[in-house]
């Protein structure tokens, strides 16, 4: 008997409190005392899309703009994904109808957020068995070419919620500023990152290393399995684990930035779907950060540490990977 849950949304902010600096996380679900992931075991993905339009976009341009937000991702040489339009339907974005459906919904309650993804998940193997997406018709939309000044860019969000349908949390990786008590991006290197660009942006709409690396592990095809690696271990404050922490290898020949998460008490992480070579591994806090972006309610993020480096390069070996690697780092 499948045991069947529903999860949380994920969602693309318009703006956040603050954020942290970098990273990947694969969504997942609790199956007894482990994690599993989330992933699609039947491919292709077959979803709908809701046949109501907003203002400035028609339903038809809806259904094409998500067929190219899909497309970017199955671009991936290096990850396994793919996906069917089932055709356009009246049933709204919602969870619980056995319709993986892509709409657009009124949400002015939800005040800062432009879209956001549900699933209905198989417990304990992490199979999705079905997963939505919404759009929030409180925010004007564009589908310019180009973009357009003062709307938010739908492609850009679709390609973000899609990382989510397949399987992706929020990267860290991007830097903000605060302007009039909020923050602003104005740097980002992975699609994932959780707050969007300014209305008009179409930066989104290209993947970066961090996405690429992310959907890879949770992908992959034999040829990644053979030619990408990996790296985990352990981060430590006092020969004791730190959880919550930001793992981020940097890629000095390529300038890739590839990040994680220590997820456990005892800080281990590992960081995978790495081109292979020398990497240079940097810890840091999540301390300024809106931790829910990232982690369940209640998860132990520990934060009482400064910046630090792993004291030697790591080297990725081709289809392999490097293990036991513990940075130590120090109390505030």
């Amino acid at each position: 008997m499948t045991r069947r849950a529903l999860l949380p949304l994920a969602a693309v902010l318009v703006l956040a409190a603050a954020v942290p600096v970098s990273g990947y996380l694969k969504l997942g679900t609790r199956a007894g005392d482990r994690t599993v992931t989330l992933r699609w075991t039947t491919l292709p993905v077959r979803y709908f899309v809701a046949n109501r339009g907003t203002t400035g976009v028609t339903a038809n341009e809806l259904e094409a703009i998500i067929a190219r937000a899909f497309a970017t991702w199955h671009a991936v040489d290096v990850a396994q994904t793919s996906s069917q339009f089932a055709g356009l339907t009246p049933a709204p974005p919602v969870s619980g109808d056995d319709m993986t459906v892509l709409g657009f919904a009124s949400r002015p309650d939800l005040d800062r957020v432009l879209g956001a993804t549900s699933f209905i998940v198989d417990v304990t193997t992490g199979q999705i068995i079905e997963s939505d997406i919404f759009f929030n018709t409180a925010f004007p939309w564009s589908v310019a070419a180009a973009g357009e000044t003062g709307r938010h860019d739908l492609e850009s969000i679709a390609v973000h919620e899609i990382g989510h349908l397949l399987g992706l949390g929020h990267s860290a990786i991007g830097e903000t500023e605060v302007v009039a008590g909020r923050r602003r991006v104005i740097a980002s290197e992975a699609v994932m990152f959780p707050i969007a660009f300014a209305p008009g942006s179409t930066v989104d709409r290209t993947l970066k290393p961090d996405d690429i690396a992310g959907l890879t592990d949770i992908y992959p095809t034999p040829e990644s399995r053979r030619s990408r690696g990996s790296i985990s271990g352990r981060v430590t404050r006092n020969g004791t684990g730190v959880s919550g922490a930001h793992v981020v290898a940097f890629n000095p020949r390529s300038g890739a930035l590839v990040g994680g998460f220590t997820l456990n008490d005892e800080g281990t992480f590992t960081i995978a779907g790495l081109d292979p070579g020398p990497h240079v591994l940097r810890v840091e806090p999540l301390d300024d950060a809106d931790v829910e972006s990232f982690f369940d309610s209640g998860f132990d993020v520990d934060a009482e540490f400064r910046v630090g480096f792993h004291n030697r390069i790591v080297v990725v070996p081709q289809g392999g990977g490097t293990r036991n690697i513990e940075i130590a780092v120090t109390a505030r």
